[in-house]
């Protein structure tokens, strides 16, 4: 962030023409996401402690796919990182832990200083690095060649961390000594202290401790005490192994173009041994944590989140070596895909004048195999309308895929390949002509059934149709501001007939301990691809923050508007600078404008503002975004036998779910109605699965294996 605004500076100042709006991007002040969830599990019941092992045995392994927002407590302790699949750029597979400034409620830390200081940590549930207990138990030592694996990004599409910045790695080690952890006391029978059933142990009595316990140990009665009672006693003082954290791995903080110019790819992967006999002890644990600095209070508004660190496939196992960097495994990569040409999300009607040229003829999905050898793949998606009958699908066929180190993602330089990774979209979405709004579910799979157990990967979201358009997916990674007060911004929309301006639906950033400020909206005719003649301008409209997942707040116009053609919409601030998400995962920077002085110019930044115009008769608008971070689902035991259980489907009496599985070829297996958190397993076969809930508007997926 702070890089960004001095390269700003500079060009400035070295002969562009005179600018009175100045251009700025910066990390969000808050996660919205973050808080959301943390108010959930605070207001909620947590899991019940016996469903949590109370100490790990190898193989540890989390590619963070079955978590959002928070990694899973039966694996990790803190819930300070975010789980997401949004601030990664390219990662083995969707779904990373990023490490920022923000603390577990999504705010900026407390402790937050303009120096490096310490910010997320992520440490491990306690391990037991004493035995082994498959195939056999056994006595684990440094000769058992235990490495400790992951990848890691800076930046990402966030932040860059500064070189003062760093992300590191600790395991907590023996020392050797011993420190007092407690006093072990036991119920002893007051019989012990009484010569006969007559006899009464009055208050203020003192009662010495006798073998086995510590004689040096006493009790002050304060009761009345007679024959048959019992009393707790105080037997022995418990001494436990000390332990102290140790670095054993550190990284510099860097820019992404940095990191991939010094080592030629998106995420790196660190194998770490553990050869240090103070690893090997029950209850080992290790951490990550980063060091991050956010903004001086020359600009209070600079002061967000910074400094991110990625971070996946995360794996310690014993019988492993320095070469031992694959996994069998496949999977997607990147953001979902978009099947719309130029938005995201596009009204009905307007899609309907012109399906054809809606749509993209193809895009891009990214397919990675993490094995050491090649699979035969065969990818395929589907396309459901959710209410309604409309339905197709496409069949990329099989082709193998060489591990990822060799060739990296499929690729479309062949005809198989290109089949997969650069499939075309099969066929026009329906044409509803009795509808004003639809949406559909897209399904991609990828599978290997050539191999026991099979492997298999999904990627599953929505294409909304609804009365507004949007270039983004809903989930900003950062905030775009102009400077001085009074600067404008103006987003350039094309439709396909003339239709009604509405609304504008818009996603500011909270700026922090600033209130609410006030801009004008504004509406602009094309100029020769710039913003022309100003048509509409509403005045003095107040800055509001919704509760929600990154809530959009919509500003009615006061008149509805008849648009046509090529027309952007904006604002101008008034006294203070306003700050809208930035969503780094879209470029549409071409179609961003801001006025300096006497021009319009096109942003320097890549991305897509959260800002979306309301088109048509109705304000009928999206129910939810491309991807949800809301709708977690943790399944447990996984494998399962006869039950799987899940949580993060908060099951109200009254309220029921409908459960969907399928097996590795997208054919149903079982439909349940589900009234409680478990779903009936016992009569299907081992292998891998897929399950779909749907309660009320929202869908939640995960992944299960069956192994009877």
């Amino acid at each position: 962030m702070r890089k960004r605004w001095l390269a700003i500076a500079v060009l400035w100042l070295a002969g562009v023409p005179e600018m009175q709006a100045q251009e700025l991007l910066t990390g969000l002040p808050n996660n919205v996401v973050v808080q959301r969830q943390s108010m959930k599990e605070e207001n909620t019941a947590k899991l019940k402690s016996s469903q949590f092992s109370p100490m790990l045995t190898l193989p540890f392994f989390d590619d963070f796919s079955t978590s959002r927002v928070f990694p899973d407590a039966h694996r990790w302790v803190e819930k300070a990182v975010f789980v997401n699949n949004s601030f990664c750029y390219m990662p083995p597979n969707q779904w990373v832990a990023t490490f920022d400034a923000l603390d577990s409620t999504g705010n900026i830390y407390t402790k937050a200083l303009s120096v490096p200081f310490k910010a997320d940590r992520l440490t491990s549930q306690p391990i037991r690095l004493d035995s082994i207990f498959s195939p056999v138990p056994a006595k684990l030592t440094p000769a058992d060649s235990l490495y400790l694996s992951f990848y890691y990004q800076p930046q990402g599409l966030g932040d860059a961390p500064e070189p003062g910045d760093s992300l590191v790695l600790a395991f907590r080690m023996l020392t050797g000594d011993t420190v007092f952890s407690h006093i072990d006391s036991v119920w002893i029978s007051v019989n012990n202290f009484l010569n006969s059933p007559q006899d009464t142990i009055h208050p203020l009595d003192t009662l010495w401790a006798r073998p086995p316990c510590d004689t040096s140990f006493y009790v002050v009665n304060y009761s009345t005490l007679v024959w048959g009672d019992s009393i707790l006693f105080p037997c022995d003082s418990v001494f436990t192994p000390a332990t102290v954290w140790e670095t054993v791995w550190k990284m510099a903080g860097m820019t992404l173009k940095s990191f991939q110019e010094k080592y030629g790819k998106d995420f790196v992967q660190v194998m770490v041994p553990l050869r240090n006999p103070a690893c090997f002890y029950k209850g080992f644990q290790f951490r990550f944590f980063n060091y991050a600095s956010i903004s001086n209070n020359i600009n209070p508004s600079w002061q967000s989140n910074v400094d991110e660190w990625n971070l996946d496939y995360v794996y310690l196992n014993s019988g492993r070596s320095a070469a031992d960097t694959t996994y069998r495994a496949i999977g997607f990569s990147g953001t979902n895909p978009v099947f719309l040409k130029h938005y995201t999300e596009m009204p009905y009607r307007q899609y309907r004048s012109d399906p054809t040229n809606s749509l993209t003829p193809d895009f891009h999905v990214y397919i990675d195999n993490l094995d050491r050898v090649g699979h035969n793949i065969h990818y395929y998606y589907k396309v459901n309308q959710i209410n309604g009958s409309f339905a197709y699908g496409y069949d990329g066929g099989k082709c193998v895929l060489p591990p990822f180190y060799k060739v990296g993602f499929q690729n479309c330089n062949t005809s198989c390949g290109a089949a997969q990774a650069c499939p075309p979209v099969n066929s026009l979405f329906s044409l509803d002509y009795d509808r004003d709004t639809t949406s559909y579910l897209i399904r991609h799979y990828i599978s290997d059934s050539s191999v026991s157990p099979p492997l298999i990967d999904s990627m599953v979201y929505r294409q909304g149709f609804y009365n507004e358009y949007a270039y983004d997916d809903g989930v900003p990674e950062m905030g775009y501001t102009l400077e001085p007060a009074g600067a404008e911004l103006a987003y350039r929309f094309k439709i396909n007939v003339a239709d009604t301006l509405r609304a504008l639906r818009i996603y500011f950033n909270k700026i922090k301990d600033n209130p609410s400020p006030f801009f004008d909206l504004v509406v602009w005719r094309d100029n020769n691809g710039k913003p022309g003649e100003e048509i509409y301008r509403q005045k003095n409209l107040k800055v509001h923050w919704e509760n929600g997942i990154y809530p959009f707040t919509t500003y009615r116009l006061d008149t509805a508007l008849l648009v046509s053609g090529t027309f952007y919409v904006g604002y101008q601030q008034q006294e203070q600078s306003l700050n809208v998400g930035f969503d780094t995962n879209h470029d549409v920077s071409d179609d961003i404008f801001y006025f300096a002085g006497d021009a319009w110019y096109k942003t320097n930044f890549k991305g897509a503002l959260l800002i979306r115009p309301v088109i048509g008769r109705d304000m009928i608008l999206s129910v939810g975004n491309h991807r949800s971070y809301a709708e977690t689902l943790t399944v447990y035991p996984n494998p399962a036998q006869n039950r799987l259980r899940f949580t993060g489907i908060d099951l109200k009496p009254g309220l029921s779910a409908e459960a969907a599985v399928y097996n590795l070829f997208g054919q149903l297996v079982t439909r349940q109605v589900l009234h409680q958190n478990f779903l009936n397993i016992r009569f299907l076969s081992n292998g891998m699965y897929l399950l779909r809930i749907q309660c009320g508007n929202r869908i939640y997926h995960a992944k299960f294996i069956v192994k009877h």
